[in-house]
């Protein structure tokens, strides 16, 4: 983070979802002045006490400097900019009008290219700014940002990336980002099956989760990821940083793309058949780590949790 002083910049956030909520709270901690809109507005009181002001509509956001979004998918950001058919306006729909506008939703490039082209019409900077990581991540500080549109409009929102994680890497024009985040989901879901899988053969062989997971996360192999996924594997707490159904999204936008670009994708093919088996299942209002179980139950293992304290990497 910087040092430099945000306080004058007028900021809108769209979107208090888990994600949404954490990275508003990081902005206003660092003395940005922001104005909050959730379609419940419930979600989105408690940043009051850190200094928000909450709006009622995304329209009201349109005087702002910047003006975020961190919503659910591509209607819920298409509807929040553009306005949507029951009559509610967008932060691009009316006479007033942001500066810039950064998305921080994992939408596909088709969506984004439409707001995208709706912002320029109007004048207003666009930047599709996806993130890597989870709620715990942004209160650590460690979230990232991988970004794309105008180089100045980076430039000049750079210190705003930087006040809510570890800043942001700037890939190009237009829709780069996008196509990023989607491979970085991807990713994310292969490696979570393949964990899974190991760590079920370790433990069907006598190792204890945690002994196993720890001389990983120490190898190589270790990454930021599997350490902080390791408290929720070797204690079976799955609370939601992201849900199978998102996952899943992910892997499709993934393997749309690659059959778009004529990339073969058998391995994410496979993955995403096998969270589809998780959801049918019924685990869904769970976390997508909840493939360990799913992976478990095939192997003829019954998974009890450790319940010990682990290290998950991010304090």
């Amino acid at each position: 983070m910087i040092s430099q002083d945000l306080s004058s910049t007028r900021i809108g956030w769209i979107g208090a979802g888990r994600m949404g909520f954490a990275m508003a709270a990081r902005l206003l901690e660092a003395g940005c002045d922001v104005a909050v809109y959730n379609r419940t507005r419930a979600r989105a009181e408690p940043l009051k006490a850190l200094g928000a002001t909450i709006a009622d509509s995304p329209a009201e956001l349109a005087d702002r400097d910047i003006v975020f979004t961190m919503v659910a998918g591509p209607d819920d950001f298409i509807n929040v900019t553009l306005g949507d058919s029951g009559g509610a306006s967008g932060v691009l729909s009316g006479d007033r009008l942001p500066k810039m506008l950064i998305d921080c939703t994992s939408v596909s490039e088709e969506a984004s290219a439409t707001v995208r082209a709706a912002a320029e019409e109007r004048g207003v900077g666009f930047l599709a700014a996806p993130v890597s990581g989870n709620a715990k991540v942004v209160k650590s500080g460690k979230l990232s940002f991988v970004v794309s549109g105008p180089k100045e409009t980076f430039d000049a929102a750079l210190p705003y990336f930087e006040a809510i994680g570890t800043g942001a890497s700037y890939v190009g024009e237009g829709e780069l980002a996008r196509i990023v985040k989607i491979c970085h989901n991807v990713l994310l879901g292969v490696v979570t099956q393949s964990l899974a899988e190991i760590t079920v053969l370790a433990e069907k062989a006598g190792v204890p989760r945690s002994a196993f997971l720890a001389f990983l996360n120490d190898s190589v192999m270790g990454s930021v990821f599997s350490r902080y996924k390791t408290p929720a594997l070797v204690n079976l707490d799955y609370h939601v940083t992201f849900t199978p159904q998102l996952l899943r999204k992910d892997l499709d936008l993934g393997l749309s793309a690659g059959r778009k670009l004529d990339v073969p994708m058998p391995l994410a093919a496979q993955t995403r058949e096998i969270v589809q088996s998780l959801i049918g299942n019924g685990f869904t209002d769970t976390d997508f780590s909840q493939l360990l179980t799913l992976q478990a139950r095939a192997s003829g293992v019954e998974l009890t949790p450790e319940n010990i304290e682990v290290d998950d990497g991010l304090s």
